[in-house]
C-alpha cells in the first residue's frame, strides 16, 4: 500500500552492532571518505550546496555541490594497483555493516573520479549531492514504473517531469510528450523505431552520428544509415539535401561525442521539412542548454524536429540513468503501447487507472525521473543552466590556455564544454601513435583519465588522432586544468624519449 514504514535489518544482515549508522557513514562521507585515495581515482564527499538548499545564487552552487573533494585538496598522482577483490558469491555472509564497508573502500579507492579536473575522457559527470541523496529515497522505497499500482505517487511526479521536459523541447507545439529512458542510446532507439511505425525505412545521419544510431538501425532490422559527410565535425545540409526524402529519417546530431559541435539545425530542419523526412535529433549533450538563456539560441530549430533525445547524467549532474525522449506528437508514442493482463488490463485502464507500461519499451524500471524531478526543484532551469553555462565558459578558457601553450594544437573553438587539443610534438614527428600512449601513459600513471578523437585533419583529409578534455564540473576554472595541459606537453617528450631508446625503435 502506499506509504513505507521502518524495516530494521535482521541479525544476518547486521553482522555488528548499527548497520544503519554504518551504512549512512559510507555513503555521506564517514569510513569510505576517510580512507579513499584522493586524485582521478577515488571520490569524497559531497554536501549539499546553496543553491540546492534553495540559496539565492544557482550559479554559486560550489565545488561541494558536486560529489567530490574540491581540486585543490587533492593529490596529483594516486595508487594505480587495486587492491584483491574478496570472492563475489561467499558461502557464508560476513554481514551488512562489513559487506558495506569493505566493498565501499575497495569501490570509493578505486573509482575514476568525476569530480577531479584530470578526469575529463567522456561525458561522465560528477553528480549532484540533491541528486544522490534523492536516489537513495528512490531506491529505498523501490516504486517499480511498470504499474500505478506499484508507484502511485512516483507514476504522477514523472508525468509532471516529463510533461515540463516536453514543453522545455517544444514550447509552441500542441500536444508534446516525453518518456524516460536509459540514455541516449535507448533514445536514438526510440526515435528510429517511432519512424519505422510511420513507415520510414531508412535512416540518414552525419558521419558526426553516436553509434548508437547504426546500432538501433540494426536492432530494428532496418538497413545500415546513409553517412553523410561532414566538415568542422557538422553535417552539411547541401550533402544532405542530396539523400532525404520520404522514408527517410534524418538523425541530426547537438552535441557530438568527439568535439560537442552543433549539427546546423535550422537549415536540417528546413530541407527535411521540403523533402518530406522526418526529423530526429540527439541533443543528448547539449539539449539542456535550453535551460541557459545565453546557450539556448544554439539550439535554435531544436523544435522542429519530430523528437528528441536528452541526457541529464551529462548536463544535468545526475547518476546514471537519465535519459529522456520527448515527441512533438504525444500521439506517437502510442506505438509504445502493449498489453498485459497483469500490468494494465482494460478494465483498469477503462476505469482511470494510468497505464505505465506504454510509457517505456522496458517493464521493470526504476523512478529516475524522481532524483531528476529532484534537481530541476531545487535548482529550477535556471540554476541548471547557469552550471551549463559554467561548463561551456570554462572550456572557452582552457582553449585560450591551449591556443597560448607551445608544446599544444588547438582543434577548434569549444560550442560546448569539449576542449580538443593534440601535442605539437605529434605534428613535428608524423607520429600519430604519440598521441594514443601520450593517453595510455596518464591512464596507466594514475594521474589523468583524457579521451581520444579521430578527425579528418591530415593533409589529405585523412584522419588524425587527437586528445579530448570534456569539462562537465561547472565549479572548476582554467587554472585547474592547467596542470593537466602541462602534464600532456611533459608526457609526451617522455614518451618521444622513450621511443628513441627503445631497441625496438632502433
Amino acid at each position: 500500500m502506499p506509504g513505507a514504514g521502518s524495516s530494521p535489518l535482521s541479525p544476518v544482515e547486521r553482522g555488528g552492532p548499527s548497520p544503519a549508522d554504518a551504512a549512512a557513514r559510507s555513503v555521506a562521507g564517514g569510513p569510505v571518505a576517510e580512507q579513499r585515495a584522493p586524485g582521478v581515482l577515488g571520490a569524497g564527499s559531497s554536501p549539499l550546496s546553496p543553491a540546492e538548499r534553495g540559496g539565492p545564487n544557482p550559479a554559486d552552487a560550489a565545488a561541494p555541490s558536486v560529489a567530490g573533494a574540491p581540486a585543490a585538496e587533492r593529490r596529483e598522482r594516486v595508487p594505480t594497483e587495486p587492491a584483491p577483490l574478496p570472492p563475489a558469491l561467499p558461502r557464508h555472509g560476513v554481514g551488512a555493516e562489513a559487506a558495506l564497508e569493505e566493498l565501499s573502500r575497495l569501490l570509493a579507492a578505486g573509482s575514476a573520479d568525476p569530480a577531479d579536473p584530470s578526469c575529463a575522457a567522456h561525458l561522465h559527470c560528477p553528480p549532484l549531492a540533491v541528486a544522490v541523496a534523492a536516489d537513495v529515497v528512490a531506491s529505498a522505497l523501490n516504486p517499480s514504473m511498470d504499474s500505478w499500482d506499484q508507484a502511485p505517487v512516483a507514476s504522477e511526479l514523472e508525468r509532471e517531469f516529463t510533461t515540463g521536459i516536453a514543453r522545455l523541447c517544444y514550447p509552441t507545439a500542441g500536444t508534446p510528450d516525453a518518456v524516460v529512458t536509459t540514455g541516449g542510446t535507448e533514445s536514438n532507439l526510440l526515435g528510429l523505431l517511432l519512424a519505422r511505425e510511420t513507415g520510414v525505412l531508412q535512416s540518414v545521419c552525419g558521419a558526426n552520428a553516436h553509434h548508437s544510431v547504426a546500432r538501433a538501425a540494426w536492432l530494428l532490422g532496418l538497413p545500415a544509415p546513409i553517412v553523410v559527410p561532414c566538415e568542422g565535425d557538422r553535417m552539411l545540409p547541401a550533402a544532405l539535401a542530396e539523400v532525404a526524402g520520404p522514408g527517410t529519417v534524418v538523425v541530426a546530431t547537438a552535441g557530438t561525442t568527439n568535439t560537442g559541435t552543433l549539427d546546423p539545425l535550422p537549415e536540417i530542419a528546413e530541407i527535411c521539412r521540403r523533402q518530406n523526412a522526418r526529423l530526429h535529433v540527439d541533443a543528448a549533450y547539449g539539449g539542456t542548454a535550453l535551460c541557459s538563456d545565453v546557450l539556448k539560441h544554439k539550439l535554435a530549430g531544436l523544435e522542429l524536429a519530430d523528437s528528441v533525445a536528452l541526457d541529464l547524467h551529462k548536463f544535468g549532474w545526475q547518476p546514471v540513468a537519465a535519459g529522456l525522449f520527448a515527441a512533438r506528437e504525444a500521439g506517437d508514442l502510442a506505438a509504445l503501447t502493449v498489453r498485459a493482463e497483469y500490468l494494465n488490463a482494460d478494465d483498469d485502464t477503462e476505469a482511470g487507472l494510468p497505464d505505465l507500461l506504454g510509457r517505456s519499451i522496458r517493464t521493470s524500471r526504476r523512478p529516475d525521473a524522481f532524483r531528476m524531478a529532484v534537481t530541476l526543484r531545487a535548482l529550477g532551469t535556471d540554476g541548471l543552466g547557469a552550471l551549463v553555462e559554467r561548463c561551456c565558459a570554462t572550456a572557452a578558457e582552457v582553449a585560450e590556455r591551449v591556443e597560448q601553450h607551445p608544446g599544444l594544437r588547438l582543434w577548434g573553438r569549444p560550442e560546448l564544454s569539449t576542449v580538443v587539443l593534440r601535442p605539437v610534438a605529434a605534428d613535428e614527428t608524423g607520429d600519430d601513435e604519440l598521441v594514443a600512449r601520450v593517453r595510455r601513459a596518464l591512464l596507466e600513471a594514475g594521474t589523468a583519465v583524457i579521451g581520444r578523437a579521430a578527425l579528418p585533419t591530415g593533409p589529405a583529409g585523412e584522419n588524425q588522432l587527437w586528445l579530448k578534455l570534456t569539462l562537465l564540473h561547472p565549479h572548476t576554472t582554467a587554472e585547474d586544468y592547467r596542470p593537466l595541459l602541462d602534464r600532456i606537453v611533459a608526457t609526451a617528450s617522455a614518451e618521444l624519449v622513450a621511443a628513441r631508446e627503445s631497441p625496438v625503435a632502433s
